[in-house]
């Protein structure tokens, strides 16, 4: 009897046990009991009641991503591509997880595909591989509004990949050599055309450089020339002067010497030499002079006596 309540014991404690639940951080279970949801659980210890309550599923809350492979899309100008998409989601209700929709994986990745479709179906090729941000922020709206009664909350849509066929792939790289061409054109044209501007800016300096350099030279040499005849002009000026002061002091010395009329007949007739002493080629003599010139003889002869 003993031994049958022991077992009993151990048997009660081990569906207590069974009984005690942790939840770790950021997981949720969702709680069925007798077959309805009773509960949800968060992170923690919890307690169920034994044999008619059951964990029915357990939730992730983290935010999860999923890669769904490439989906045949046909843009508007009816070119196929394939476009795959990455999906960053965050589920916010565990109960409309479990209970909303079966497969939530599968609707959304089929809701994905769908709402690509329609949306990539409204643009051109050149739209659809330029417009990536457009599309993805169009495709989060839909689909968080579309997943919302799961219990979904949609982050982010990012496009992957867009693959075109293999002849638009090529028709792109031909394209695109061809504009790499024009552009290395384009920068070489330009690149010629502001060397020659450097180099014609570059003679025009310098011919303007020199016509003022060759200006302030003629300006100095002028400057200079002036400055000589000045000097000049003012040594003739001052010989001048000298030689009329002179003058008048040998005259002025004359008057108070007392001069005779002998004297001035003399310095007539030095006057007259001088005057001769040039190129002329006929003297006309005065008839003053002519009587002079004996005067002049008869004192030198006495001069030498």
């Amino acid at each position: 009897m003993e031994y049958l309540v022991i077992v009993l014991v151990i048997i009660l404690l081990c569906v207590l046990v069974s009984c005690i639940r942790v939840v770790p951080q950021a997981q949720s279970y969702v709680i069925e009991r007798l077959g309805t949801c009773q509960d949800i659980w968060y992170a923690g210890i919890h307690l169920k009641a034994p044999l008619i309550d059951k964990i029915a599923k357990k939730v992730p809350l983290k935010e999860q991503v999923a890669d769904f492979p490439p989906q045949p899309v046909i843009t508007k100008d009816n070119v196929s591509i394939r476009i795959d998409t990455v999906i960053f989601f965050q589920i916010t209700d565990p109960k409309l997880f479990a209970y909303g929709v079966e497969n939530p994986m599968m609707a959304i990745e089929n809701l994905t595909a769908t709402t690509l479709r329609n949306i990539i179906g409204e643009l051109e090729l050149d739209q659809s591989l330029t417009s990536r941000e457009i599309i993805n922020t169009k495709m989060r709206q839909i689909l968080d509004l579309a997943t919302d009664p799961w219990g979904i909350k949609v982050n982010r849509v990012e496009l992957k990949n867009i693959i075109p066929p293999p002849e638009i792939q090529d028709s792109m790289e031909k394209q695109m050599k061809a504009e790499r061409e024009r552009r290395e054109v384009l920068l070489k044209a330009e690149g010629e055309k502001n060397s020659r501007i450097l180099v014609a800016e570059g003679k025009k300096a310098s011919a303007i450089l020199e016509a003022e350099a060759e200006k302030e030279a003629a300006i100095l040499r002028a400057e200079a020339k002036k400055e000589a005849m000045i000097r000049e002009a003012e040594g003739q000026a001052e010989a001048i002067l000298r030689i009329q002061q002179a003058n008048a002091d040998g005259i002025r010395f004359l008057n108070e010497a007392g001069t005779t009329k002998e004297v001035i007949q003399l310095k007539s007739l030095e006057a007259f030499a001088k005057a001769a002493d040039g190129q002329a080629t006929k003297i006309i003599i005065p008839s003053e002079i002519q009587g002079l010139a004996g005067l002049a003889k008869s004192v030198i002869e006495i001069a030498e006596k």
